[in-house]
């Protein structure tokens, strides 16, 4: 078991070892200071900075959760970035008519979000499963028809708001509120997000469903081995669309926390590059819903110190994407390092195993 534990330890504590190496070397690299990059960093943050990290943390999860359902498929969704702005267009449309009194107003556009991401989504599955189309080519194609379809629907229904273009208003009464830590964090003047709450939900769905039901159980299966899985009668073609709709739908949540929460409409200037952020760190937490939890912190973490390492360290915070890129990189590097070693050591004991056998059976026959 301590041999097991270390070996389990040894991935993440090899990858952020391999991620520290490569920034202080792209540090002084560039001319930049050790010590001032690392004073920052390492800077407690306040209060106000904790909450924009959970907020950040809360969509990056659920961006990451998305991805990792096509992951665990052996399926690379590499199209969440346009699901979840296609849907959270859709949400922002419905909810700012005020078609329906408050609470339902919000649930109706979490239903429309989640039904949208998911119907978008799966026109890669289909594409997969009818016409041998490869879901990472369809799904980069979509991203580009859901920017360049929202963007055209705002300029013939949106409403101009200075410089930008928007859809209506959501009312008041449709609006999530925040949830204040006084008694945590006193000096926080902002909240988090209500529906960061969302996350947490969508994290024990995904846990449950992947380990305590058949679906689930197909859904591995059938990204370890679609041959072995058709063996074992389970439809790949169908768990194929199946687990696009899945995906797609978890992806129509991620802007929702922010439209509910804070914007309150769609604009041409809503936050984009959630879901390329949420690919790397579904890699980065290995597609596990609590490591997936960690790996959304940290990028979050990364992104709230960047916007002092200009203003303190003169250093440019675009540092800090080559640094969360090179953390997916170390992940992966140091976890096939750490299997190619656990594979080779399995060998050994089996050989060592076999040789004995061996031996004993020869002094058995003499």
């Amino acid at each position: 078991m301590p041999r097991r534990l270390l070996l389990g330890l040894a991935a993440p504590a090899l990858s952020a070892l391999i991620a520290l190496v490569i920034t202080l070397g792209v540090l002084i690299a560039t001319g930049n200071s050790l010590g001032d990059f690392l004073s920052v960093m390492l800077d407690p943050p306040k209060g106000r900075n904790v909450v924009n990290i959970l907020n950040n943390a809360s969509v990056l999860y659920l961006s990451a959760i998305a991805a990792a359902i096509g992951f665990r498929m052996n399926l690379f969704n590499i199209g969440v970035e346009g699901q979840y702005r296609i849907a959270v267009f859709a949400a922002a449309v419905f909810g700012g008519q005020g078609w329906l009194p408050g609470p339902l107003n919000v649930l109706v556009a979490i239903l429309i979000a989640m039904l949208t991401g998911g119907l978008w989504a799966a026109i890669a599955g289909i594409l997969k499963v009818t016409r041998g189309v490869s879901e990472v080519i369809s799904t980069i194609m979509l991203n580009a028809i859901a920017i360049s379809l929202t963007s055209y629907l705002l300029r013939q229904w949106g409403e101009r708001a200075g410089s930008t273009l928007t859809t209506d208003r959501i009312p008041e009464d449709s609006w999530v509120p925040g949830i204040p830590l006084p008694g945590f964090l006193p000096d926080a003047p902002n909240e988090v997000h209500g529906l960061a709450l969302l996350a947490v939900a969508v994290g024990i769905g995904y846990s449950v469903l992947l380990s305590r039901t058949r679906f689930g159980f197909e859904l591995r299966t059938t990204g370890l081995s679609a041959t072995a899985a058709v063996a074992s009668g389970i439809d790949v073609r169908r768990m194929v669309i199946a687990a696009m709709l899945l995906s797609g739908g978890v992806a129509g949540l991620v802007g929702l926390p922010i439209l509910l929460g804070d914007a309150h409409s769609f604009t041409t200037t809503f936050q984009t590059g959630l879901g390329f952020a949420g690919i790397a760190v579904a890699l980065l937490g290995r597609n596990n819903a609590v490591g997936i939890a960690f790996g959304a912190l940290l990028f979050a973490w990364l992104t709230e110190q960047s916007s002092k390492l200009g203003i303190e360290a003169g250093i440019s915070n675009d540092l800090i994407s080559i640094t969360q890129g090179v953390l997916v990189l170390s992940v992966v590097v140091a976890y096939e390092v750490v299997r190619r070693y656990r594979v080779a050591q399995e060998q050994r004991a089996v050989a060592q195993a076999l040789a004995a056998a061996r031996r004993e059976s020869t002094e058995a026959s003499r």
